[in-house]
C-alpha cells in the first residue's frame, strides 16, 4: 500500500454536480477499500454533499466550478477538500425551525467531529476557500482490482 494516495475532480457548479461529486468520492473511497455500506462511507458522502452544496449554492454565481480532493496518508487519516473561487468563507445562516437550509456547516462540523475528526477553512492563492475536513481512516486500504477482488 502507498504512504498516500489522492484524488481530485473539478465540476461545474451546477446542482447535478453534487450528486457527480458524491458518487465520485463514493468510487475513489471504494477503490481504496472502504466498503460502500460501512456508516463511515455513509458519512462521507454526506460530508461531500453537504460541502458541494454549499460550492454552489451559498457562490452566487461567481465559481464557476469547483473542486474536490480526497487523500489517504498511510492509512491512517482521510482528508476532503471542496475548493471554490468565491472568497466568502462558510458562516452559520440564522435558520428557523421551519427553513430548509441553513444548516450545511453545523451538520458538516457534527459528523466531522462525531468521526473524531477536525474541519478548518483556508483561503486560496486565486481569492477563493478550501474547506478541509480530516477524518481518521479506520480501514485498512487495500487497493482493488478491475475484478473487485482486494489486492493482498
Amino acid at each position: 500500500m502507498a504512504d498516500h494516495l489522492e484524488a481530485s475532480v473539478t465540476l461545474p457548479s451546477d446542482p447535478a454536480s453534487v450528486s457527480a461529486a458524491r458518487k465520485y468520492v463514493a468510487s475513489v473511497l471504494a477503490e481504496w477499500g472502504l466498503p460502500g455500506d460501512a456508516e463511515v462511507a455513509d458519512t462521507v458522502r454526506l460530508i461531500v454533499s453537504e460541502l458541494a452544496t454549499n460550492a454552489v449554492q451559498h457562490t452566487f454565481g461567481q465559481s464557476p466550478t469547483f473542486t474536490v480532493d480526497i487523500a489517504l496518508d498511510r492509512d491512517e487519516h482521510l482528508h476532503i477538500g471542496v475548493t471554490d473561487s468565491h472568497p466568502r468563507f462558510p458562516k452559520r445562516l440564522p435558520a428557523a425551525v421551519q427553513q430548509d437550509n441553513g444548516r450545511g456547516m453545523v451538520i458538516i462540523r457534527w459528523l466531522t467531529a462525531e468521526c473524531g475528526g477536525s474541519m478548518r477553512v483556508r483561503p486560496t492563492r486565486e481569492g477563493g476557500k478550501t474547506v478541509l475536513i480530516e477524518l481518521p481512516w479506520a480501514v485498512s486500504a487495500q487497493p482493488v482490482t478491475a475484478g473487485g477482488q482486494q489486492e493482498p
